[in-house]
């Protein structure tokens, strides 16, 4: 087996998940992506699975394929997610099932088995993605809010859980970053958005990649349960 460090990136298609799998792949890890559909650029270091992540018996396949083929699992980042923007009064339960799906329960479902990979060696980083939307308790985000603000409380359990293997669980949220998940939304929410941060800016997508770094160091071991949200929140 090999000591590269192996580390499972959800949501890697595009936006924060396709810039973590180049930035980690650059930085000497091999890195699996993967997202619905099959990926459409090709980055050394990297190999991707198209999986519905929210899916029981696709996410068990996946991690028996990372077990035969890779051996071993060191990191884990819980990027993919989907948002909605709508009030109350206007979103269809089939939207907030879809949320919580894909925010939720695929989170649930990678955590768990990821668990079960990194316990053979005694050491694991799992990072989850929640959002500023949860605490600003932003209107017209309930569902999406309050799938994040699951993946809190989710992050918090597993820490304690999962501590005496050796693994690691913390969250980042970012604030908004020009995304595609983003450039749907009005520039006039944005700024609304911005201006309640303490640093008044986007986000960047090296301030993700910021965080996740310090969360994933052998150094961070005594680091666990936290959430980190971006921006002064």
């Amino acid at each position: 087996m090999s000591d590269t460090p192996v580390m499972l990136i959800t949501g890697t298609s595009r936006g924060i998940g396709r810039y973590l799998a180049e930035h980690y792949a650059g930085h000497g890890y091999r890195v699996i992506g993967c997202s619905r559909n099959k990926a459409d650029f090709e980055i050394d270091g990297y190999v991707h699975f198209a999986t519905d992540v929210s899916s029981e018996p696709d996410v068990i396949t996946l991690f028996a394929r990372i077990r035969k083929e890779f051996g071993r699992l060191d990191v884990l980042l819980n990027n993919a997610g989907i948002a909605s923007m709508n009030h109350l009064l206007l979103t269809p339960v089939s939207k907030v099932r879809e949320i919580f799906e894909v925010n939720v329960i695929a989170a649930f479902l990678f955590c768990r088995e990821a668990a079960k990979l990194m316990r053979a060696n005694r050491f694991g980083r799992i990072v989850n993605f929640t959002t500023v939307a949860t605490p600003l308790k932003l209107e017209g985000e309930a569902a999406y809010a309050a799938s994040k603000a699951a993946i809190v409380s989710l992050t918090q359990i597993a820490a304690r859980e999962l501590a005496e293997l050796g693994i690691t669980v913390n969250a980042v949220g970012p604030t908004p970053i020009e995304t595609d998940l983003t450039r749907a939304v009005p520039r006039t929410k944005l700024d609304q958005l911005v201006q309640r941060q303490a640093i008044r800016r986007m986000g960047e997508l090296r301030d993700v990649a910021n965080v996740v770094d310090f969360f994933i160091r052998p150094e961070s071991d005594f680091i666990t349960g936290q959430v980190i949200f971006l921006g002064g929140v």
